[in-house]
């Protein structure tokens, strides 16, 4: 079936990092003011908000409608807004909404937004909102499903996250399997850390060598802080628009949406990468784009950890399994390799402002096809991918989703 064409008209991104007197509001402005004038619009022009969040409820109590209370005083009034909650994949379910929302013809141009302010004085309670992104209702399954994937780990030595402890046993399942090492994670980190250096938008600038990440602290072995993404602020929004809406925009440096897919995980033997959610994301966004994994120039991933960005390229069909590592060493992931992964610094450097992570990927592929990455610039980039994962429920992320763009 042949979709009708989408477009990203505009994209606007915060800077990522810890931001104490910005509330989401605020951060939601910024972003949102952003891409409207890279796409030449005003509030006047968006005809529908798809608006992610997922903190702002357990840590401010606002339980219901942030979205209209985030964009109200951008003047962005009277049109449907719609409060999306899709774990760490919000943003990208937004954006997904959005150009599903084009599509159809119930609108010419739609805004997907993605705030957090995750930074708040209550450490604790900003680490216990992780703890909402599993079934609840069943912990001593979580805890037998991270026994069987990788055994049991020592404790970390400090802070840390629930998910942390899913991706080391996943990382360990993974060394079991195909004898990943640890100074091989190590080497990805760098990678990224190293990649974000150029990225002033970046939540972390500082290049860290694969002998400082393993010296780091260490959380759920294999993993070390510097190999995770910090807790971070931030807002990302993109303006989604069909041929009309560009016309009426006069808009002439889109971005083409190739393709926008979402799977949920089902139930396989997670001891195993066949049939993971990423993968079906990624066959579904494939056929829709009619392309294939070796026709991506570069690729945003969903690197919550530095083994995450391992999986991901594996499931995804870039590196056939157990082999994203040894491409990573030889520098096939870097910038100036044959697939730069990240270059953004994705979300170990980056930063992971949960819900608005995935539309801060495709803020930064927007750029790379555009042509305005700088130094951080893939030569000749022309098609672009973007996985965002989140949740967890046996054995794998709870939902995924892989976007692929176009240049104009």
């Amino acid at each position: 079936m042949k979709l009708a064409p989408v477009w990203i008209a505009g994209a606007g991104m915060t800077p990522f990092g810890i931001h104490r007197d910005l509330t989401v509001k605020n951060l939601t402005a910024m972003a949102v003011r952003e891409a409207l004038a890279d796409a030449s619009a005003t509030t006047a022009d968006v005809e529908a908000v798809f608006f992610a969040n997922t903190t702002q409820s357990p840590l401010e109590g606002q339980h219901m409608v942030p979205g209209q209370i985030a964009l109200r005083e951008l003047g962005i009034q009277g049109v449907p807004v719609v409060n999306v909650e899709n774990a760490c994949a919000s943003g990208a379910s937004a954006f997904h909404l959005a150009v599903a929302y084009v599509r159809s013809g119930a609108a010419d141009i739609a805004l997907a937004v993605g705030a957090e302010k995750m930074n708040v004085e209550d450490r604790a309670l900003a680490m216990s909102v992780f703890d909402g992104a599993y079934d609840v209702s069943a912990p001593d399954e979580l805890a037998r499903v991270l026994r069987e994937l990788g055994g049991v780990a020592d404790p970390a030595s400090g802070p840390s996250s629930s998910f942390m402890d899913i991706y080391a046993a996943m990382a360990r399942n993974h060394m079991d399997t195909f004898g990943t090492t640890q100074r091989q994670l190590a080497v990805i980190a760098e990678k990224n850390h190293r990649h974000s250096v150029e990225n002033h938008r970046a939540h972390y600038r500082k290049p860290m060598n694969a002998d400082e990440v393993l010296a780091a602290r260490a959380l759920a072995f294999p993993l070390t802080v510097p190999m995770c993404a910090p807790i971070t602020d931030g807002a990302a929004a993109v303006l989604v628009c069909s041929e009309r809406g560009m016309a009426r925009l006069r808009s002439t440096a889109g971005v083409r949406v190739l393709a926008s897919a979402l799977a949920t995980g089902s139930d396989r033997d997670f001891t195993t990468f066949e049939g993971h959610v990423s993968g079906a994301a990624a066959r579904r966004a494939y056929e829709q784009a009619g392309l294939g994994p070796d026709d991506v120039d570069v690729a945003e991933v969903h690197d919550a950890t530095a083994f995450g960005e391992l999986l991901q390229l594996e499931v995804l069909g870039f590196f056939p399994p157990g082999e994203a590592a040894a491409a990573g060493e030889r520098g096939a992931t870097s910038i100036g390799g044959a697939l730069p992964v990240n270059p953004s610094g994705g979300l170990v450097s980056k930063g992971h402002p949960l819900a608005a992570t995935g539309l801060g990927q495709i803020f930064e592929l927007a750029e790379q096809l555009r042509g305005r990455a700088g130094s951080r610039q893939v030569s000749g980039a022309r098609i672009a991918l973007a996985e965002n994962g989140g949740g967890f429920h046996r054995g794998e992320e709870a939902v995924a989703s892989v976007i692929m763009l176009g240049a104009q």
